[in-house]
Order: C-alpha cells, then structure tokens, then sequence
C-alpha cells in the first residue's frame, strides 16, 4: 500500500514536470515566452513587490486595457487587466468540467474617472492549478495583472450585478502577476488637523474649499435634467453669510442626509463659484459631505454613507460652536413640524408621523395612512381601496377616533413614498391640507379636511423616513404609547364588522393569497395561520404558522451560508478558505523532520522541492486491510498535494512531527481528508490524546470514529442562511439553519464538496426570490415559525426560526 501511494505521488509529480515541459518545448516566440515567464517557477501566480512593478512586468506585446470596455465580442489576445481582489472563493470541484479544480474571485477596477461606475467589478474563474496557486497566494486587497484570458458570458450577472462578462483563467498560456496589499495601519491618525476650513464670508471665486455650516433651507434630492441627481441647500456660519450648495451623484445614497433646518453640514473639496452675483458651492472630484443634528446637547453623531472619513476632536468642538451659535441665532426650532391637532385647512407644513398602510392609487400617485397620536380638531377624509391592494394593518379603529391622516402622494415622490414600510417613522415637508367633500356627502354635512404632497420640489417639498433613534421622535414615541393597546380593547360593532374588508387579506388567515406555495409544512402543530405583524406582538416562546414571500436573503453569496458547527460548546465559524489551510501545511512541511512511531509502518518519498520529504505512516495493524478500511497519516505534504491522494484513499489524517513525535496539525485545518469531503475539529473542545492512539476494534472508519480515537470534537458542517420575509402586514428576520438541510433536501457535508449541490440550493434561492424579480411576482412560502428569546448584552432579544418546513418536490 506504501509503495503504491508513493507511485500516485511520483506520478503526479511527473505529470506537473512533462506539463511545464511541453509549455517550455511548444513556444518559438520570444515575447509570448515572456508572457509564460511565471510558469518556469514553482507557481504560475508571480509576486511583485510594488504594484508599479506589475506594470514593467507586462510584456511589450500586451497592451492593458480597461474592465469597463470589455464586451463578448472584444478580442482578448494581446490584452491584460489590472484589478483590486475584493472577494476571493474557496477552490471548488467543477462537475461540468470532470471535476477540475476552480476558483471564482472578484476583481474591482481602480483609479478610473468619477463619472465611470458601472461594470467596473468582474467575476473571474481559474482552473486546475491556477486556482490552487491563486487560492494560496493571493489575499483579498491584493492588487493583481491577468493575461491571457478568455471572455464569457456570466450566468451570475442578473443576481450579482456585476459586469455582463466574466473571464476564464484556463488556458495554457494564462498568467498572473500579484502585487500583496501593505498590512494595515493601528497607529494614531495622521490626518488629525490636516484640513483647513474657510468661514462663507472669505470664499473666493474658482477656488476649492472645504465648509462648515448651519442648514437654512434644503431640497432633498431629485432627478435633474442628466443622469444625476441633484441636492439644494443654503448654509451659514458665525460670519452671517449665507450660500447656495448644489450637489449632484448619481447615488442617492451619497447626498447628505438632512433632516431639518438647523442641522450642520460638514462639506469637503466643493468649489466656490458666482452665480448671479451670488457665491455658490458645486461638489467636485472627491468630494465629501457629513451633516450633524443641530440641537444642542444631542449626541455629536456623524451622518454619511462613507466607510471612511476624518472626524476628529477639532471638529466636534466646531460642530459644538455652530450648535451654541444657532440656538442663539433662533435658527433652530424645538419643535420643526405641526402636529395633526393643530392643522387647519390651507396650511403647508411639515409633519413628522408614523406609517400605518399603504396603497398604490394609480401610477402618479399612492395612499399612505399616517397618524401622530394627536386628534385632528377638523374631520378627516378616509380614502376607501380595495383590500387587495391595501399594504399594512388594518387602521378601523384610528380612523373612527379621527387619529389617521390619508396623504396623497402624488408624481416625482411616489417613487422615495413606494419603498416605505407600515411602521416606518417619516416627515413630510411642505404638506398642504385642504377642505375636500367625502363621497356621497350631504349638503349640510361638514367637508373633511385631507392632505397631499404635491409634485415638485417648491419651498423643499418631499418626505423621507427618520431613523428610529432620532432625537426627534422622543415625544412622538411618547404621545404613541399612550394608544399602544387601542386596537386590542376596541368594541367590535357592525361598522368594525363592514370596514373588515379594508384590511389586508392575511389578516383574514390568508385565504386570498393565490397559487400554490412553494414550501410545505411538516409539523404536527394544530394552530391558526397569524400574519407576521401578529407574530411580532405575541410573546415567546411560540410555535405558530405564517405565509410569506422572502424578500432578501444573507449572505448573497450562497458558498458563505455553509458554516462549522460545534455541538459540545455550541460555537459556529465560517470554513476556512484555502489560502489559511494551505499556509498552516506549508509551516507544517517547513523543516519537518519525519517521525519514527513504534505502533506505524512508515515510507517516504523525496518531494520536488529541495529539503522537502513526505511521510506516510499507517497502523501496523491495518497493514494488508483494504484500502477504505486503512487509516492513513501523511506528514510533509503541501495541501494540493494531500487533495490528490485523498481522491483515491478514504481516510486521510495529515500530521507533523514534534520532538521527534507525530502529532495532528493546527486545528485550523482539517484532521481529516475522505474523497471530495473535509472534517474539521474545534479548537476549544478536542483533547488531542495522539500521543497513544489505538486503531483496534473498529469495524468501519468513518469521520466519527476517526474523530473519536484522535481525541478531535468533530465539527458539524451546517447551511445558515437569513431570511427577510414580507406578507404585506409586516417584515421580520427569520433564521434558517437547524431546519436547513430537509429544507433544501442536501446534506451540508456533501454540499461542501460538490457543485451540483452547490448549484441546487442555488436554483432554489433562484426560484424563491428570482432575479430582478418585485415581491408579488415571488411565490408564496407555508412556514413554521419558532418565536424564542436569547440572551444579548444582559437583555433579552426576540429571535425566529424556521423549522419543520421543506421545499415541495414535485
């Protein structure tokens, strides 16, 4: 048996030599023999030590060319790329390729102009040993040069919006060339004090600046006549001075979050510019903005969509100063908006609420049914819809007492009014209420008051959601609590009874939802069909039944969902990617000294690489046994190496010597290798009793008994996924991983090892939420939801998970 298992390594070894051997023999030109100068070393992927050198390694034939204008009709030859590696996958069987190793990795494109933000990631695939070298050699952050590679069509475009195409790393001549990432930085900032701030009253033409000020007006963004949109503000500061900003992005997110008049603007690298005799501020190339609420002892919390900014003790102090100087200018109002007991017909004003439900009226125009706890002195317009089309709880009761206000929403707002949630806390800016008869109102009856927020952005008419730790909603949460149980000791009458049919239809057990769900159930429990809105105000623990749609799910990127599970201290951990296991074999092998145990018969075989020797010891007393009921212990080996001979050995256990004695690997690696399969042990829980093994008595060796005579905690392989669920009256976050496996129908441990099963979970995640799909074109899933609480921080938090629920096989 030894002296087989030396041949299958000999023969690999030959096999990489005559390779290498025919790519030197076939190649009469110089310049691509240039091209291929990585593939003379050890390892097709070559390190430079200063991404300026990736650059003067690129031979003269090939010209570089840009990820953006790559198409499935450009010709690759003679073309590289040069990327930033901003996801790197682990090294995966290929079924569709005979089992061949890959890799998918991402790739992002930098130093490319402002203006240029689509397509500049791209998904790339390596095969075979590219992929194992990739996967040990290169980190995420690592600035790589890709050569000879082809152009495909990526079947991945439509669910990770990334470019159209992705490349393919698998040709003879394919090249790497990888520039490490510097290790990061943990001193003290250095940027402390390094930006000068200009008063708006010393601003000169044509020059760039950065500002700080206090909000006097402000337009929240809208379309402009390009592709851009665009944010209108003025600001002030102690000079008395006040100026125009305009800010135009593509990105909604990356405009300022302003939520009042009176909030401080932090503004870098805009400049200052006369517009009709006036002094105006234009954001130019990176460029930043940050705002501040204004109100005086409110926490001084950053407001920004960046990942990284300055924010030092310099400028919380001017935040402070700006704070202290408009309050005393009168610039900042305690109370911004109206609340609903104080409007009059005719007004305009801004009003800060609570979402109930919502309805789309027509396509300019859609319902949304607030309340801010206060009673209306003026009767209030109830807008009827149609049940179906009613997204929230029902509002009976708040409109019976005259505590909902039905907004009307109308043409470049319905699009920010569509992506709120019933329960979401917003403000209106500039809402105009007015008289408006009821339908089928008598004469002598009073009209009612009603409210719509117009088309335009005139006086900064708009709406946005508040964030629900806003310092502005203290006293709104206050005055709501005090009608938290209104709906649960409302008398229920014949006018309850008839407006039933303005509720949503899962509020009626969901015996209007159509077609069949996609999911089945199956649980034993006899309990009524709640919505999820109800589910939210039960008390755990609970067992109950919903019906929902998944509107997202975590991680996106499904290979991440496979997790390591230990079930004696209940610890969970990502798998380790290949580049962590393949470093913890390559110290192993470094100036590893074979061991000599009295109970193994021990070979070895000199390895290609100098100083390198390979051990393989086996029990003496599985000596002659079949090969699948062998136990055997390979010491010196890289990890590419142990995954060749694993395919044709079942139980494959890698070891290392210390003082001269065998001992198992760091844990960070598997302890055990059997075919396509790798078993991991927990750290915190194995004994490690090698020191005496015994091999006797054991009839089948399977990853359990192997764990058990190691002294290793076996490790569970588990699928844990998140799920957002939506059924119209609410959302709430569900877990699926105990539930996982009979959910999908796939064994966790066989998906770890085969794309097929891969691609399964795939096609159903597809199938339950398809790509660029709306929630109502998504099937209806039956569920089994467990409600339970855990422990946080001392607190007790509120969790759900699906159990006893499978996908309907047809």
């Amino acid at each position: 048996m030894i002296f087989t298992l030396k041949k299958r390594l000999e023969r690999a070894h030959v096999f990489q030599y005559h390779r290498e051997e025919e790519r030197q023999n076939g190649r009469k030109d110089k310049e691509v023999n240039s091209c291929l100068s990585c593939y003379q070393t050890d390892m097709p992927v070559q390190k430079v030590n200063d991404s300026s050198d990736l650059d003067a390694k690129v031979p003269s034939h090939l010209q570089r060319t840009s990820i953006t204008s790559l198409t499935m009709t450009s010709d690759p030859s003679h073309r590289c790329v040069k990327a930033r590696v901003v996801h790197k996958g682990p090294v995966i069987s290929c079924a569709q390729k005979d089992g061949i190793e890959m890799l998918r990795a991402e790739i992002k494109e930098e130093d490319l102009p402002q203006s240029t933000t689509e397509h500049t990631s791209i998904n790339v695939i390596f095969f075979g040993t590219l992929a194992k070298d990739f996967s040990e050699s290169v980190r995420q952050g690592d600035v790589v040069l890709l050569a000879d590679f082809t152009i495909r069509k990526s079947p991945s475009f439509l669910r990770d919006k990334l470019h159209p195409c992705q490349l393919e790393m698998d040709g003879k001549d394919a090249c790497v060339y990888v520039c490490p990432s510097a290790a990061p930085s943990h001193g003290p900032s250095s940027s402390e004090a390094k930006y000068t701030y200009v008063p708006l009253n010393m601003l000169k033409h044509k020059t760039v600046v950065n500002v700080y000020g206090v909000v006097t007006f402000f337009k929240l963004p809208f379309p402009s006549k390009g592709s851009d949109y665009c944010s209108t503000l003025k600001i002030t500061d102690q000079s008395d001075v006040k100026v125009s900003c305009n800010i135009f992005s593509k990105k909604l997110e990356d405009h300022p979050v302003i939520f009042r008049v009176g909030d401080i603007i932090r503004l870098h690298r805009f400049k200052a510019d006369m517009f009709n005799d006036s002094m105006t501020l234009l954001n130019t190339y990176g460029w930043s903005a940050v705002t501040f609420d204004g109100i005086t002892d409110s926490p001084v919390a950053p407001r920004t969509s960046s990942k990284s900014f300055h924010f030092g003790e310099s400028d919380k102090n001017t935040v402070q100063e700006l704070r202290q100087w408009a309050a005393s200018q009168s610039l900042i109002s305690n109370d911004p908006t109206v609340s609903l007991s104080s409007v009059h017909p005719g007004m305009y004003f801004d009003l800060t609420c609570q979402l109930l439900a919502k309805a789309v009226m027509d396509s300019r125009c859609i319902l949304l049914k607030v309340w801010d706890g206060t009673k209306c002195e003026h009767p209030l317009l109830n807008v009827a819809v149609a049940s179906d089309a009613l997204e929230g709880e029902s509002t009976v009761a708040k409109d019976r007492m005259n505590l909902t206000a039905n907004v009307l929403v109308y043409d470049n707002h319905v699009e920010a009014a569509q992506d709120l949630k019933p329960g979401t806390f917003l403000r209106f800016y500039n809402l105009h209420s007015l008289h408006q008869k009821a339908p089928d109102q008598q004469p002598e009856q009073p009209e009612h008051l009603s409210f719509h927020l117009h088309g335009g952005t005139t006086y900064g008419r708009g709406l946005r959601s508040l964030p629900a730790e806003s310092p502005d909603l203290q006293s709104l949460k206050s005055v709501l609590e005090n009608h938290v149980d209104l709906d649960e000791h409302d008398d229920i009458n014949d006018g309850t009874l008839l407006e039933i049919w303005y509720t949503p239809p899962e509020a009626v057990d969901g015996e209007a939802d159509t077609g069949p769900p996609y999911t089945v159930r199956t649980c034993e429990h006899n309990t009524q069909q709640l919505t999820l809105a109800q589910v939210k105000r039960s008390t755990p623990p609970l067992s109950c039944h919903v019906r929902a749609r998944v509107k997202k799910y975590h991680p996106q990127q499904l290979y991440q969902c496979l997790k390591l599970f230990c079930s004696k201290c209940k610890t969970m951990k990502d798998v380790p990617d290949d580049s962590a296991v393949g470093k913890v074999f390559r110290d192993s092998a470094r100036d590893n000294q074979p061991c000599d145990e009295q109970w193994a018969a021990t070979s070895s075989a000199s390895s290609r690489e100098p100083g390198r020797t390979i051990s393989m010891h086996i029990s003496r007393d599985m000596v002659g046994e079949s090969t699948h009921m062998q136990l055997i212990f390979v010491e010196g080996t890289t990890l590419d190496e142990i995954c060749v001979l694993s395919r044709d050995y079942k139980n494959m256990v890698p070891v290392r010597s210390e003082n001269g004695r065998m001992t198992l690997m760091d844990l960070t690696a598997p302890f055990l290798f059997s075919g396509d399969k790798r078993y991991y042990g927990c750290k915190r829980c194995s004994m490690n009793t090698f020191e005496n093994p015994v091999f006797t008595g054991v009839e089948t060796w399977d990853e359990q008994a192997v764990a058990e005579a190691l002294g290793v905690q076996l490790m569970q392989y588990r699928l844990l996924i998140q799920f957002e669920l939506d059924d119209r009256t609410d959302t709430l976050e569900a877990l699926l991983w105990e539930n996982a496996e009979k959910f999908f129908h796939v064994s966790a441990v066989d998906a770890s090892g085969s794309q097929d099963l891969q691609d399964k979970i795939q096609t159903i995640m597809d199938t339950i939420q398809p790509p660029e799909s709306s929630l109502e074109e998504r099937p209806w899933l039956d569920i089994c939801l467990s409600v339970y609480t855990v422990k946080d921080d001392d607190r007790n938090k509120v969790c759900y998970q699906i159990t006893n629920t499978e996908i309907r096989e047809e």
